[in-house]
């Protein structure tokens, strides 16, 4: 695990202003290991997940009383008192939390279908609002995979719920995630057209941050000479794929993870110069042509 404390400390060196994390990442224990590195950072905002867990995390809900044997079974629960009770947890071990995101609620659509998902979702938001108004937490998003894309629910649906949580249209949905990549590239297409759910969410007031820009390590692998010729000839293929990324319309943050300060600072100079709308809209074009 000397991994995660390794890239943490590589990026806030460099000055990142973000640390987004989940109490499941590094087998669970991921959050452990970040707390030292948060303490020595202390202005670094700081975003965290609810809904999936280890299996030993699991085992401990049970215990508390939070949730079911059969239920800790699935490993993803949206229910209000498991939320609470792992956000106090991730608190505990953190320290803080700017943003706690709701983690692939979309899994309760495709289980249970759009009428429970939103239900599911009303009820989280509930409790994470009430949290937010006493201050344990900033606010709150939905960080997800699919679930735009399915159908699952629309960034104004979300907004919708929020408003329904909080009992009035000041409430503290304040975050949305979602991949961004050569791969997952509509949502840059769309963002093109000042249309699509980036945009969207930033109408609204909304922090928008992009996950999987490199589609977990297997895009560069995918990209040929031509294409990185056409992002911006000189870059490596992982600094190409992150360009086109960083350079989408109405995104505020590319979440990415850096093993040494050289892959950083590679990865620094090439976002520091994003692609034109032009460009951007050709790469994109290339792309949806095969």
């Amino acid at each position: 695990m000397r991994a995660v404390q390794e890239a943490a400390r590589t990026a806030l060196a460099a000055g990142a202003p973000w640390v987004d994390t989940a109490p499941n990442y590094g087998h669970g224990l991921a959050h452990r290991e970040l707390a030292p590195v948060l303490e020595e950072y202390p202005q670094v905002l700081v975003t965290t997940k609810t809904g999936f867990h280890t299996a030993a995390q699991g085992r401990a809900a049970v215990v508390a009383g939070v949730l079911t044997a059969g239920r800790a079974a699935s490993g993803h629960n949206l229910s209000p008192g498991f939320i609470r009770w792992q956000v106090e947890d991730s608190l505990r071990i953190l320290g803080r939390a700017d943003l706690v995101f709701i983690h692939n609620p979309e899994r309760i659509h495709h289980g249970q279908g759009r009428g429970e998902c939103h239900d599911q979702l009303r009820k989280a938001f509930c409790e994470l609002e009430a949290m937010a108004q006493v201050g344990r937490i900033q606010g709150y998003g939905v960080a997800t995979w699919s679930g735009l894309t399915s159908g699952a629910f629309t960034v104004g649906e979300l907004l919708t719920l929020a408003q329904e949580a909080a009992g009035s249209p000041r409430h503290h949905f304040k975050g949305l995630q979602l991949p961004v990549s050569l791969v997952m590239a509509d949502v840059i297409g769309q963002s093109l057209d000042a249309a699509g759910p980036l945009m969207q969410a930033r109408d609204a007031g909304m922090a928008t941050f992009g996950s999987a820009p490199l589609h977990g390590g297997e895009l560069p692998g995918l990209m040929t000479p031509e294409l990185v010729e056409l992002i911006r000839p000189g870059l490596s293929a992982p600094a190409a794929a992150l360009l086109v990324a960083a350079s989408c319309p109405g995104l505020d943050v590319v979440l990415l993870s850096a093993s040494s300060p050289q892959h950083w600072n590679d990865a620094a100079k090439a976002l520091a110069d994003p692609l034109a709308a032009d460009q951007l809209r050709k790469v994109i074009d290339v792309l949806a042509t095969g």
